[in-house]
C-alpha cells in the first residue's frame, strides 16, 4: 500500500484515487501516521457487504446430504514419551 502525505494527497488527488483503482488501498498520513485510506468502489463494496451466517453457507454447499463414514480410533489412551 502506498503512503501519500496529506498535502501530497491533496496537490495530487485524481493520482491518489487512480493508484487506488488499479493498484489497491492508498494510504494517507498525518504527521507520519496513518490517518486515512482512499480506496476503489469495488473493494469497499466488498469490504462491508454483508457475509452469509455459517449455518446458510453449510445448508448452500454443493456437499449438502453427502453422507460421511468416519471411523475413530476408539483406544482408551495412547502412548507418550517423555523427554
Amino acid at each position: 500500500m502506498r503512503r501519500w502525505q496529506l498535502q501530497e494527497a491533496k496537490a495530487k488527488l485524481s493520482e491518489v484515487v487512480k493508484a487506488a483503482v488499479a493498484e489497491g488501498p492508498q494510504e494517507i498520513t498525518l504527521r507520519g501516521e496513518g490517518a486515512a485510506v482512499v480506496m476503489s468502489c469495488d473493494d469497499y463494496r466488498r469490504l462491508v457487504e454483508p457475509k452469509p451466517r455459517f449455518v446458510d453457507l453449510m445448508r448452500s454447499s454443493p456437499l449438502r446430504g453427502v453422507k460421511l463414514q468416519v471411523e475413530r480410533d476408539r483406544s482408551p489412551v495412547r502412548d507418550v514419551q517423555i523427554g
